[in-house]
């Protein structure tokens, strides 16, 4: 018995792969524990070469947004979105999160599952994700995250690797990188040779704090519990406003409005919901992203891009009513989170 126990646990050392591991830290312990290094906030497309326009190509080649979010005097920060569409026109966001070191060299990644899995399995959407990304940079790596995430999947619906007292994890490595997956919080991976000691954590470029846009959002009839809550709602409109924040500077923005065109015209304004604008936003790119919102609003249509150095992303789901008049809902992102942490 225990020379049969040796060699299993012999075989699992041989191939770096554990079944019940400890979850990755989200994000890493200690890397946003730093003064500022450098921080750049200002978006740029991703970067077609190198490293970074590697493992991003496959992800635009598919459909997905990238850009380059934030740098700093340590590393980058690559950031891609795609929107799965279910039957009923909601749109479940994916994202896959890249940091490169200043030698352009990968030093850690994140494939989280989307927000619901659409019309299949999350493994699949993430090694759909992942596996060529991480293979235009590590050859044999794309065909090893395919084959353990599916041996996972099918364990897990044996019920083989699942427990009562925990959630079910698998862990593995090889020459480039450790590797993390479960169903809850995808895949993650950390290269063997990470050097990037302080992470990028800049917003000032195109977003305000919490603290003073609390006051606007409540005048526009938003019931706002800022602090500690960073959820406001505002029920006359089945309206929402959500940010991610690093101490009160918001790092990244969400909310929810409608649109409503009658001959031509917007019977919805902004100002209803915003009566001083969006100040949550700089003065610098306020207007500029202003007006991409209003574009989508007066024409039903979404958007994925760069404005003013800030990312946007415009879902809209679009409801005819008679000739060129319609109504629509848009769920509006700016800004991108704060690499491992969440909401993504």
């Amino acid at each position: 018995m225990i020379a049969s126990m040796m060699m299993i646990l012999g075989l699992l050392a041989l191939t770096g792969c554990t079944r019940s591991a400890e979850p990755p830290a989200l994000p890493p312990d200690g890397v946003y524990d730093h003064a500022a290094a450098g921080e750049n906030s200002r978006a740029e497309p991703a970067p077609t070469g190198g490293t970074a326009g590697s493992v991003t190509r496959p992800l635009t080649e598919a459909g997905w947004f990238c850009a380059q979010v934030r740098t700093n005097a340590d590393g980058r920060v690559l950031w891609c979105r795609i929107g799965h569409r279910d039957q009923v026109d909601t749109v479940h966001p994916q994202v896959a999160q890249f940091l490169l070191d200043h030698d352009d060299r990968l030093a850690w990644a994140w494939f989280p599952p989307a927000e619901q899995p659409v019309d299949q399995r999350s493994g699949d959407q993430v090694a759909d994700a992942a596996a060529p990304a991480l293979a235009a940079i590590w050859a044999d790596a794309g065909d090893r995250v395919l084959e353990e995430i599916d041996d996972f999947d099918r364990d897990l619906r044996s019920r083989t690797v699942q427990r009562s007292d925990e959630i079910p994890r698998i862990a593995w490595r090889d020459k480039h990188a450790d590797y993390g997956y479960s169903v809850i919080d995808g895949l993650v991976v950390t290269a063997r040779d990470d050097s990037v000691r302080r992470w990028p954590f800049g917003a000032e470029h195109y977003a305000t704090t919490m603290g003073s846009v609390v006051d606007d959002l409540r005048a526009g009839g938003y019931d706002c519990a800022y602090p500690p809550q960073r959820d406001c709602n505002r029920s006359q409109s089945n309206g929402y406003f959500r940010v991610t924040l690093r101490d009160d500077q918001i790092v990244s923005a969400r909310f929810g409005i409608g649109s409503r065109i009658e001959s031509g015209r917007q019977r919805h304004p902004l100002s209803e919901e915003f009566p001083h604008g969006l100040t949550f936003l700089t003065e610098a790119v306020r207007g500029p992203v202003t007006e991409r919102i209003e574009q989508a609003r007066r024409s039903g249509t979404g958007f994925a891009g760069i404005v003013a150095g800030t990312v946007v992303i415009i879902d809209a789901r679009r409801g005819a009513v008679g000739g060129d008049d319609f109504a629509a809902y848009f769920d509006i992102q700016i800004g991108a989170p704060l690499t491992a942490t969440l909401p993504v």
